[in-house]
């Protein structure tokens, strides 16, 4: 978890699988396969079944990872330029493993012995960057089959869409994460949104340093409430958010996920499902 008031941290793995098996929905999954905590050809083979039993349902985003999550096998942590440097070898590790090939890598970033899918789906699972600036989107651009980001004002979401397709992603998938906090009242959406998230106010480059949930909730101890609306959707009105859905859908975003950042999930399904979605999908 990213704060100490998150007591949960599930591995996403496990929960693909249940997910995948008991809905008709397509899933991705975040994952930093930069071989420390990941090695690409762990994730390979992770992610080889699942593409197998779901066909064309599962896609992997490719981050290059924070502190929090990957120091805990105790190896250094790496700058950023290596990090990128790493996600980009680990992308064609895992090209060659679901093509067929037997790997082999010495020398470089991360080492690979005679590594092979034996279990290799007709249709590899799709390869999507995950991004929060233009230049790592337009990094992207040159390997990546889609690219992923997180809500921010409509401009900079443009900018980081201009690099992705500057960069060669012209054409491909587009994924959106949003953070909402829907809720009653205004106050209780704000509320909300400042206990369980106000730490997507740091930015990306704070953010992959810092290694407890203890040093986000200090590093955010002075956030106030008001603070997040760049970067999260707060209101208690449902037409409002429908709006705000729209925008990005103009941007020219596939696919957008949301994800209301307070505890009242099941208000939040089902005030979205019944009085949101029907909205943006008149307006698509």
């Amino acid at each position: 978890p990213w704060s100490a008031r998150q007591p949960h941290s599930g591995f996403a793995w496990s929960w693909l699988g249940a997910a995948l098996a008991t809905t008709s929905l397509s899933f991705g999954v975040v994952t930093t396969p930069i071989g420390r905590r990941y090695h690409p050809a762990l994730t390979a083979q992770a992610a080889a079944p699942l593409a197998e039993m779901f066909p064309e349902r599962f896609w992997m985003a490719l981050g290059s990872g924070e502190a929090l999550n990957e120091r805990v096998t105790g190896q250094r942590w790496p700058a950023k330029a290596e990090r990128d440097a790493r996600q980009r070898e680990s992308v064609d590790i895992k090209r060659a493993l679901f093509a067929g090939e037997t790997v082999s890598r010495r020398g470089g970033l991360i080492d690979v012995e005679e590594a092979r899918l034996y279990t290799r789906p007709d249709v590899p699972p799709a390869f999507i960057a995950a991004a929060l600036t233009p230049e790592t989107a337009r990094r992207a651009g040159a390997w990546a089959d889609g690219l992923v980001t997180i809500n921010q004002p409509v401009e900079r979401l443009r900018a980081i869409l201009d690099a992705f397709r500057e960069g060669g992603g012209e054409g491909r998938r587009l994924v959106l994460q949003v953070h909402v906090s829907y809720a009653p009242t205004q106050e209780e959406a704000r509320a909300n949104a400042h206990d369980q998230w106000r730490f997507n106010t740091l930015s990306s480059s704070v953010a992959a340093e810092l290694k407890l949930p203890e040093q986000f909730d200090a590093a955010t101890r002075l956030v106030r409430p008001e603070d997040l609306d760049e970067s999260i959707l707060i209101s208690d009105d449902p037409g409002w958010h429908a709006a705000r859905l729209a925008d990005y859908a103009e941007l020219g975003f596939h696919d957008i996920y949301l994800h209301n950042v307070g505890l009242n999930q099941s208000a939040f399904i089902e005030t979205f499902g019944a009085r949101v979605l029907p909205q943006v999908r008149r307006g698509a």
